[in-house]
């Protein structure tokens, strides 16, 4: 099946969305819960049922009987994806939504580099470019501004409490 790259990038675009709007959701659900792991537990769940609903009515039990044949590393990023609900998790309530996403796009920008450089995890090499490594380094350019207005905004509050007191 052919996609179109406008249309790729739509769909990741709207993905990203999605995650940014899945963090301050599951930080809700966390302090409901009272347990930010509770909450990626319950987040996961969903996640896998209706997963699991679409494969069976779509591919049927075939992938799930493959499983076996499949090398472990492969099932590692079900791990990956845990870490990933559970930092968002932790990150949402003290560093806002903005930081924790630049920060994510930063580590996976950097993960990608890497990745891409050295045609990792079965994956086609594509060069390092100029253009990549700036793409990369604006981010954290981006994220050091945004962690500098965090901490005077940490520092601001500080002192207003202090005044009140």
């Amino acid at each position: 099946m052919h996609v179109s790259i406008p249309f790729a990038l739509f769909l990741v675009i709207i993905a990203g969305v999605a995650l940014a709007t899945q963090a301050p959701i599951n930080a809700a659900l966390g302090r409901s819960l009272g347990s930010p792991v509770g909450a990626a537990a319950v987040s996961f769940a969903v996640g896998f049922l209706v997963l699991l609903s679409l494969t069976l009515l779509h591919d049927g039990p075939g992938p799930f009987l493959r499983l076996g044949a499949t090398p472990g590393w492969q099932i590692a990023g079900g791990f990956l994806g845990a870490y990933y609900v559970f930092a968002v998790l932790w990150g949402v309530p003290t560093l806002g939504v903005l930081s924790t996403m630049a920060a994510l796009i930063l580590g996976q920008m950097g993960a990608a580099l890497v990745l891409d450089g050295g045609g990792l995890l079965g994956l086609q090499v594509q060069a390092l470019s100029p253009q990549r490594i700036a793409a990369a380094v604006l981010v954290a350019a981006g994220l050091v501004l945004f962690s500098a207005g965090l901490k005077k905004m940490g520092t601001d509050l500080v002192e207003s409490r202090r005044r009140m007191r």
